[in-house]
């Protein structure tokens, strides 16, 4: 009994309790006490409502780096739209606990929107030469501006040596990436794999919102994109394109915004097929009013 009292007791002493920081004083104050110049950070910048996605990034950054953060802060500059903004969830604990089954050592830094931003939440205008003016782009004029105002702050807080996105926003990604280059900003970018879930709809915190019949229904986004995949071997992106249309017509429930046929490195529209040049599907789809987005490699 002696010994079971004590074993239970060194695991009570050598337990690591999760970090949360809510402000970046406290946060980069922790950070520069246990870091040094031979210490790697890793960061998965988060909106929160985490999903397995977010947590295969976490497992990507435990294993590549000595200290890991996350940060769950969901950035109003980024949204276009009030309401989504207002319903996105925002689920602390849950998201904690979640963390915690993929290790207890993880940094969380959950801000104030008041803390990053101060009295003005505004975003700061930014030029990604171009690739900011497609897809979600065009349906979201500004968002990028949110994307790259609270990603540049977040890297200026965390300096992490590296950061991990989800390819689900592949723009995004490519976005972050220019802006790293732009910025001369010591960050490896790194994009990881989309998760999805059973029926092949990529995983989102917005799924959430979805009823059971449409987060079932909402498989016909994934399967779409697949099939464009096997067309665009034999068809044109326009034929690729057309097809997809007249799919969403006979499915009333799902409006169709865009999809594209994009050049992975430029993001502009395909036109003619070339040879060497890497092309990717886009897909933007509302399903009663919850928008869900959607990509695929074509080669």
């Amino acid at each position: 009994m002696q010994l079971f009292m004590k074993m239970v007791s060194l695991q009570l002493i050598y337990r690591k309790p999760m970090l949360l920081f809510n402000t970046q004083n406290e946060l980069v104050s922790h950070l520069n006490s246990v870091s040094n110049k031979t210490k790697s950070i890793g960061f998965v910048p988060t909106m929160g409502a985490l999903h397995q996605g977010h947590l295969s990034l976490l497992e990507a950054s435990l294993r590549d780096n000595d200290i890991n953060v996350i940060s769950i802060f969901v950035n109003p500059t980024q949204f276009n739209n009030a309401e989504d903004l207002a319903k996105y969830p925002k689920t602390l604990d849950e998201d904690m606990a979640k963390i915690k089954t993929v290790s207890d050592g993880i940094i969380v830094f959950a801000p104030s929107v008041h803390d990053i931003y101060g009295s003005q939440t505004v975003a700061t205008p930014f030029d990604f030469d171009g690739l900011e003016n497609q897809m979600e782009g065009k349906f979201r004029p500004g968002h990028f501006d949110g994307v790259g105002t609270i990603v540049k702050r977040l890297f200026e807080i965390v300096k992490p040596t590296n950061a991990y996105f989800g390819e689900k926003d592949f723009q995004q990604l490519q976005i972050v990436k220019r802006m790293v280059e732009k910025s001369k900003m010591p960050v490896n970018v790194i994009g990881c794999p989309i998760f999805r879930e059973a029926n092949g709809l990529a995983m989102s915190s917005r799924n959430e919102r979805l009823t059971a019949t449409e987060r079932k229904e909402a498989a016909i986004i994934y399967k779409t994109i697949t099939q464009a995949k096997k067309m665009f071997a034999s068809k044109s992106a326009k034929e690729v394109a057309e097809s997809v249309v007249i799919t969403f017509k006979k499915h009333p429930n799902f409006e169709l915004e865009y999809f594209q046929i994009a050049d992975e490195a430029t993001l502009l529209p395909c036109v003619r097929k070339s040879k060497g040049k890497k092309y990717r599907a886009f897909i933007a789809v509302f399903v009663n009013n919850i928008r869900l987005i959607d990509t695929v490699s074509l080669n």
